[in-house]
């Protein structure tokens, strides 16, 4: 088994791992049920025992608690592949369909195969949970994997490198370190599936280099996700979950509450039990909290200071926070309430601690802002009258949504995760990640009979059976 940490980054470097998996790939797929929990569980125990490890490289990328790295990394990845031991063998199972009248004599199932060669390009701001969750659906489902972590979160990076070659034989996983040019040259290759997770911009590039070899895709993206606040809201409860969800892992969440939509009638209410709350869990001065962590990088801060600054200027007011500090790459837990639609503010995806709060009147005016943008990944409502969230819910869509708290829908195993045009294609977690990673092979067999009886010549007989049948079956 290779344990040595192998820089790989050229391009026939790559071509040659790709080719060795493509010829690993039938061997990979035939395993049985209890290989393939061998494997889950070898991730498993690795994690588990590497806990600290874990949490240096996330604090020498982020400066992140080893909690929140426990929290947001760690307890994920363990969730779901305990879920996936507990369900693997009723899932890998032919699927029996009942039989139709019109195929009286067959009988038919589904058979989930692997679709073979898959690549999986995570991100930089969960950057072990989002390529570990992945890559764990993957081999459940019985593929090879290529795993391009992020650059921009090197030491993970490494350690990722570390723990996968020291569990696998790089013709089943291999990992590769690198820029976007190593991703450029793992696109051009003809994989068989690639799961994607980062912004829509770059997700509809590798859309477009999937097209070339008419390879399937999931694409885990992002957007600006809604949160709603009416006035029948316990605020000081919802405020609480609001900055919670906001403000973990410094806001660089792709389900955080992008922008809250409250009507005005508790808007005052809401921004005072938010500072309330922003104070409560990192105190006055979130620079000095250890349970606060950084941008990811300088370029990324500058870019949210530059529309923070952009919006005071053009008018928004600042309720908390505003500070900042490129030398640390901090920008205090900010909410910014009388934005318009024309700052940047209200147009890009923030992914960052900057919270904009824009008030309306009616629900309807709410759901006309919603849908004047591109579908959410998330979306939150916080209500407590039945009527006002199934108006919502009926006159809206998004990837997922949560009533009553934020974020948390990602650690649900029972549901699907994803977006919705913009914000994604396709679903990961639990039977949805495996079903990603496979091929629903129809799988047909005629028991006795034929269908001799409607074949050519159209006689009258026959042409009138199968007006018969088009009428009756």
């Amino acid at each position: 088994m290779n344990t040595e940490i192998i820089n790989i980054d050229t391009e026939q470097d790559i071509l040659t791992i790709f080719d060795a998996q493509k010829a690993n790939a039938q061997n990979v797929a035939n395993t049985d049920v209890k290989t393939r929990k061998n494997k889950l569980r070898k991730i498993l125990d690795w994690t588990i025992s590497h806990e600290e490890e874990i949490g240096q490289a996330l604090f020498n990328d982020f400066k992140k608690n080893p909690a929140e790295t426990n929290l947001g990394e760690i307890f994920g990845v363990v969730g779901e592949i305990k879920h996936i031991l507990k369900h693997l063998n009723s899932w890998m199972k032919p699927q029996s369909v009942p039989t139709p009248l019109n195929m009286i004599g067959t009988s038919a199932h589904v058979r989930f195969e692997p679709k073979g060669v898959c690549l999986i390009i995570s991100p930089w701001n969960y950057p072990f949970n989002l390529s570990i969750k992945p890559l764990v659906q993957a081999i459940a489902a019985g593929n090879t994997v290529i795993l391009k972590p992020s650059e921009m979160t090197p030491h993970t990076s490494a350690l990722l490198k570390k723990m996968l070659s020291a569990l696998f034989e790089e013709n089943e996983i291999a990992v590769f370190e690198g820029d976007a040019s190593v991703s450029q040259i793992l696109l051009n290759q003809p994989f068989n599936h690639i799961f994607f997770t980062g912004s829509p911009a770059v997700g509809k590039i590798v859309m477009s280099a999937a097209a070339k070899n008419l390879t399937s895709v999931t694409l885990e993206l992002g957007g600006k996700s809604p949160c709603i606040v009416d006035e029948t809201a316990n605020i000081k409860k919802t405020a609480e979950k609001i900055a919670w969800g906001k403000f973990i892992n410094n806001g660089q969440t792709c389900i955080a509450p992008d922008y809250i939509l409250v009507n005005k009638n508790v808007e005052h209410e809401l921004i005072s039990s938010l500072k309330e709350a922003i104070n409560a869990m990192y105190g006055t001065d979130a620079k000095q909290s250890v349970d606060y962590c950084r941008i990811v990088n300088n370029r990324h801060f500058n870019r949210l200071n530059g529309i923070l600054q952009e919006a005071v200027e053009k008018g928004a007011k600042v309720d908390i926070g505003g500070q900042v500090d490129g030398s640390e790459n901090y920008i205090a837990p900010t909410l910014l309430s009388e934005v318009e639609d024309t700052m940047k503010v209200m147009q890009e995806e923030i992914f960052g601690p900057i919270l904009p709060i824009v008030s309306f009147t009616t629900n309807e005016e709410a759901i006309a802002h919603i849908k004047s943008r591109e579908k959410p990944l998330a979306m939150y409502i916080n209500s407590s009258k039945e009527k006002n969230i199934k108006y919502f819910m009926d006159n809206s869509s998004a990837g997922g949504t949560v009533i009553n708290d934020c974020v948390i829908h990602y650690g649900h195993t029972e549901i699907p995760f994803g977006g919705v045009n913009n914000s994604g294609i396709g679903k990961s977690g639990g039977i949805w990640g495996f079903t990603e990673f496979s091929n629903q092979r129809a799988v047909m067999r005629q028991k006795f009979g034929t269908f001799k009886m409607i074949y050519p010549p159209y006689t009258p007989f026959v042409t009138k059976l199968i007006k018969f049948f088009v009428k009756y079956l």
